[in-house]
């Protein structure tokens, strides 16, 4: 393994329901066409910032893998779907107001299921996995999947209290190096 392990994360690009403040989770909401050309415009980006990488791993939800085909179109690095990166299943949540005060507090019970949905603790697992596969593997990625599995992603490499956790996102298409230590 290299000194500088490292992989890439990106948030897929714009939904209507991320115009619309409605929470995604595992609803499979398709790309507006501005999310189109964010991820074609991502795709340059890595081009143009020499970002290399050996694959593209996609979260299987549309709005997910179609950000990942733009960007494996535009820079020849191929992509497979990787369903581990599937966004959590927000339950009750589903299409409910992202900044409802009702659901940023859910997000600091760990253990809570949302009524029919898949806790934190859940999510955590399965990416933590993944990130430890990418750790131990020889090639460099770049993740495209979702904002709630950034904060997963983010939570691995730092240490965030439930405050931190619960509010943490980034923004549709951002581009994000994580370097193992």
């Amino acid at each position: 393994m290299s000194d500088n392990k490292h992989f890439y994360f990106i948030r897929h690009g714009e939904t209507v329901w991320n115009v619309e403040n409605k929470i995604c989770g595992a609803t499979d909401i398709e790309l507006t066409p501005k999310g189109h050309e964010q991820a074609i415009e991502t795709g340059h980006k890595i081009l143009t910032e020499g970002i290399k990488a050996d694959e593209i791993l996609s979260s299987p939800l549309v709005r997910a893998s179609e950000t990942a085909r733009h960007i494996s179109e535009v820079t020849k690095i191929p992509m497979r779907i990787e369903m581990r990166l599937i966004e959590q299943n927000f339950g009750r949540y589903e299409s409910t107001p992202r900044d409802g005060l009702e659901f940023h507090e859910a997000k600091k019970n760990f253990a809570s299921r949302f009524s029919t949905g898949e806790s934190m603790m859940q999510m955590a697992q399965r990416i933590y996995n993944l990130l430890d596969d990418i750790k131990n593997s020889d090639k460099t990625y770049i993740l495209v999947a979702h904002n709630g599995i950034s904060r997963i992603v983010e939570s691995y490499f730092r240490e965030m209290d439930n405050e931190e956790f619960s509010s943490f996102g980034i923004k549709n298409c951002e581009i994000r190096r994580y370097d193992y230590l």
